[in-house]
């Protein structure tokens, strides 16, 4: 629900005031959005993300640079195979689309590719919208959508979502086109890739539905979508139809459960600041004012991964296990609490996993006991 007026007008003062004087917003795309609701319980990454924190530059000033996102060469690569991708007005990109999507179509003779250009993210997702909702009333037409732009609530501040394509359909329904640089071979993909592109489709077919919620006529969105990548050692591009009605519900529910956004920023002490223009000393102190819930996973999705780690090892944190390790766990949220249970000196017997590392930590006496045996003979 959009925040009134007044309210969401203090709330982005206040976050303004969260990235320093001056300091430009750095918009939320898809791939930070997964990320953020791969970890919802992270607040330090919501109120950074949510205030437009460049984290690469503040990862920098903390003194752990991230080694996290792509070289430039992997972009230039990914780009001038998006442009083959499109080339001729998306034929070959239609073709692909209804040679996974829509066999029943009439083939895309002549598509339809509006002009999306507009001032600013809101007048682009205003006229993306425009041109949805002119596509859909116009049934019969494939309708290409290149870079269109799309908006999505989170935790109570839009973000602006700018997906490779949409395409409209014959017969008025869309999906949702992910160009990727990485191979397909033999037809597959590498399967943690082709998930983390699911993961970033679902967020735009979430953006997408909130789109068509709007329209008189609610058109359909659909759940399969398109993931176009170089068939195998070449740059001719191959397609394969991924179904994300999974991850389009995991992502809804956790993004529905993110702490909000002005919560966070209201609990934070007066004066607050996460500019990579202040001293190291009030910068580390500002950041560690906002709890953290690290994981490994953050490894490859976080720019401050790796300042979040040598906190979290620091305090002995079993969460730096681990989050199947931390569950295992229970209240033990500790190396040193672990250890002090597993010898007897701090726990509920019963509690089962107290009770389960004395068992493991016996086990393992009598083991290296056994051993010591045979060493002698």
């Amino acid at each position: 629900m959009p925040l009134p007026r007044t309210r969401g007008t203090a709330l982005r003062h206040r976050l303004a005031e969260l990235r320093g004087p001056d300091v430009p917003a750095k918009a939320l795309d898809a791939r930070a959005l997964a990320a953020l609701a791969a970890n919802p319980g992270c607040k330090r990454r919501a109120i950074l993300d949510g205030a437009g924190v460049n984290k690469a530059a503040l990862a920098g000033a903390l003194g752990s640079p991230s080694a996290f996102g792509q070289s430039q060469f992997a972009l230039t690569r990914g780009n001038a195979f998006e442009a083959k991708v499109k080339a001729d007005g998306g034929a070959e990109l239609l073709r692909l689309v209804r040679e996974k999507l829509d066999r029943g179509a009439e083939p895309p003779a002549h598509a339809r590719v509006p002009e999306l250009t507009a001032t600013g993210p809101e007048g682009r997702t205003a006229r993306t919208a425009l041109a949805l909702r002119e596509a859909t009333e116009a049934p019969g037409e494939w309708t290409l959508l290149d870079h269109p732009m799309l908006a999505l609530d989170v935790a109570g501040s839009p973000a602006f979502l700018e997906p490779d394509a949409v395409v409209v359909h014959p017969d008025g329904s869309w999906t949702v086109v992910e160009i990727k640089s990485f191979p397909m071979l033999d037809g597959s993909a590498d399967p943690a890739k082709v998930g983390a592109a699911a993961r970033q489709a679902a967020v735009y077919v979430l953006a997408l539905e909130q789109v068509a919620a709007r329209l008189e006529s609610v058109p359909r969105v659909r759940e399969r979508v398109l993931l176009v990548c170089p068939k195998d050692f070449s740059n001719l591009p191959t397609a394969s139809a991924v179904d994300v009605r999974k991850q389009r519900a995991v992502t809804a529910r956790q993004l529905d459960r993110l702490t909000r956004i002005e919560d966070i920023a209201d609990a934070l002490p007066a004066g607050t600041c996460f500019s990579p223009e202040l001293p190291a000393a009030d910068l580390t102190a500002a950041v560690e004012s906002v709890p953290a819930t690290y994981a490994p996973e953050c490894l490859a999705a976080c720019e401050l991964a790796f300042h979040c780690r040598a906190r979290s090892l620091e305090s002995g944190a079993v969460t730096s296990l681990g989050r199947s390790v931390r569950a295992e766990l229970g209240g033990l949220s500790t190396v040193e609490d672990v250890l002090s249970a597993a010898r007897g000196e701090s726990g509920d017997p019963g509690d089962p996993a107290v009770a389960a590392l004395r068992r493991a930590a016996r086990l393992r006496a009598e083991a290296l006991g056994q051993e010591a045996v045979a060493g002698c003979h």
